[in-house]
């Protein structure tokens, strides 16, 4: 299956490896195969890969991982085709209403 990739350098996510136990949790709920593990620790290989669903957060016992899920890609793509502008994902540091 052919991965997809949205905008690239915008995805929010991020995981603290200090907090991390290792229950691969995160690669269990994963669709889109964004963690991999290693040495006992999940690690984030494909953050562009990441649609921001925030499954991976909500199952992580230990709380090791954040990400704004839906405000991401997916809403900045629905928000450029609603009013008509480019796509934009990346709403942080603005005062913008678009997430």
């Amino acid at each position: 299956m052919k991965q997809l990739t949205y905008l690239k350098n915008v995805v929010t996510l991020e995981l603290d490896l200090q907090k991390c136990n290792g229950c691969k949790m995160c690669i269990t709920v994963c669709p889109h195969e964004v963690f991999g593990f290693s040495e006992k620790k999940a690690f984030i290989k494909n953050k562009d890969q990441c649609m921001e669903c925030g499954a991976c957060e909500k199952n992580c016992p230990e709380g090791a991982i954040s990400v704004r899920s839906g405000v991401g890609c997916v809403a900045g793509i629905i928000n450029g085709i609603m009013r008509g502008s480019e796509p934009s994902c990346d709403c942080s540091g603005t005062k913008s209403d678009c997430c």
